[in-house]
């Protein structure tokens, strides 16, 4: 059963984040599935640290971007989502290709909800887990 509580598809989800940091870093949402969201960031120079690997930062607003997209369309119309807390555990850094990263909810509340986002390189190696809980306001 669908956890989206609004039309979601990929071209407005994209399209809700041009202008903004998502876009900046070349952040591009893959897939919508039942219970999930996915999106991917590119490993380059605008989300390179200096040692030339992807910024631990980078996966961070990946996470952030997911959990709160989730969050936004896994909620009634009106309601806004704003987070309140986040960590991330990096495990395998990532030079070249892509990280991708799949939210999943793992409690969707009237008030809060928390997502699980999983990141993993091209090879399907998990470089980044990360938790983000999410404050829902009520429309005003």
């Amino acid at each position: 059963m669908p956890i989206w509580k609004r039309p979601i598809d990929l071209p407005t989800v994209q399209a809700g984040n041009e202008g903004t940091a998502v876009s900046h870093l070349g952040i591009e949402f893959t897939e919508i599935g039942e219970d999930f969201l996915r999106a991917r960031v590119p490993v380059d120079a605008r989300t390179k640290q200096p040692f030339g690997l992807l910024h631990g930062g980078v996966s961070v607003v990946l996470a952030e971007t997911l959990g709160s997209v989730g969050a936004v369309y896994a909620s009634p119309e009106g309601w806004h989502a704003v987070g309140l807390d986040i960590n991330a555990n990096h495990l395998r850094s990532a030079r070249s290709g892509w990280v991708t990263g799949t939210a999943r909810p793992v409690h969707i509340g009237r008030t809060t909800q928390v997502w699980q986002i999983d990141m993993v390189n091209d090879e399907g190696e998990l470089t980044c887990v990360s938790r983000l809980t999410i404050a829902m306001l009520a429309p005003r």
